[in-house]
């Protein structure tokens, strides 16, 4: 963009925004009726001072990424840098036409030129950072999920537990088995408690899982406890012909965790029960 062009989009620039805004006014009844207008106003505001910064010459990626990020916490799709890049576009170039003393079709085609060789970049850059926020905010949305999708949970000295909740595939299950081991080891537990109430489907694949699972924790001294298993659970278990003969398996947490007890040498007692017996030896020593 020559010089004569750019003073005349920053010598009107309250013209050129008011024209511009307006024109995203409309666009947001069309495509992002859903936001509040004090917000799509105030980030629109910030997209125009980022916009005239540049044709000042006042570049600066980490004001594209900051902004960039800041579309992507709002919700808003690429869409909108794109849409309202090409709505300056084509609002600087109508200006400038207008502007001009003489129009004919050789100046309204370099004028085009013109602002297209300056907004090329900045499209660029701008879908660039978004698509660098985004990639970067999904990788720490998934190491979150990851680290969620398994977790490995000390419930007592020697007992844990792990509760899956939702579909295993073949990354989710490599997860769990890196997290069982590593959280046997850590914690130092004797019996882990797998809870499979919250998965939805227990397959051939998904069972095949479990029981390498299962296997793994053996080979390292430890003991699994499947538990969970819903009736429906158990039948598609039989009927795909699964051996879970392996390791012990449970209905519910609560079986399974008494059993974890026990095979700890730990056993739960009824308080009520416990208190009248201390105080009939209590009793039996005051009358000797």
């Amino acid at each position: 963009m020559d010089t004569k062009t750019k003073e005349t989009l920053i010598n009107n620039s309250d013209q050129v925004v008011e024209i511009w805004l307006d024109t995203m006014r409309k666009l947001k009844e069309d495509i992002y009726p859903e936001a509040s207008m004090d917000l799509f106003e105030q980030t629109n505001r910030e997209f125009i001072n980022i916009i005239f910064s540049n044709i000042n010459g006042e570049f600066s990626n980490d004001v594209f990424e900051d902004f960039s990020e800041r579309v992507i916490n709002l919700g808003w799709p690429l869409g909108y840098i794109t849409d309202g890049l090409n709505a300056f576009r084509r609002v600087s170039i109508d200006f400038i036409i207008v502007q001009a003393e003489s129009i004919d079709a050789a100046y309204n085609t370099e004028i085009a030129r013109q602002v297209d060789e300056w907004s090329t970049p900045i499209i660029r850059h701008l879908v660039n950072s978004y698509s660098g926020s985004w990639e970067n905010i999904v990788s720490l949305q998934r190491m979150a999920l990851q680290e969620l999708s398994a977790p490995l949970i000390p419930v007592i000295d020697r007992i844990t537990i792990m509760p899956l909740i939702g579909t295993i595939d073949t990354d989710r299950a490599k997860l769990i088995m890196e997290n069982l081991l590593e959280g046997v080891i850590r914690h130092n537990a004797e019996v882990v408690l797998i809870d499979i109430t919250g998965v939805p489907v227990v397959d051939t694949m998904v069972a095949h899982h479990i029981i390498q699972a299962a296997d793994a924790v053996r080979l390292i001294g430890s003991t699994c406890i499947l538990v969970g298993i819903r009736p429906e659970i158990a039948q598609t278990i039989v009927n795909l012909g699964i051996d879970l003969g392996k390791f012990i398996t449970k209905s519910s947490l609560k079986k399974g965790f008494k059993t974890a007890l026990q095979m700890t040498d730990r056993e739960i007692l009824d308080y009520e029960t416990e208190k009248q017996s201390i105080e009939e030896i209590i009793d039996s020593i005051d009358k000797e």
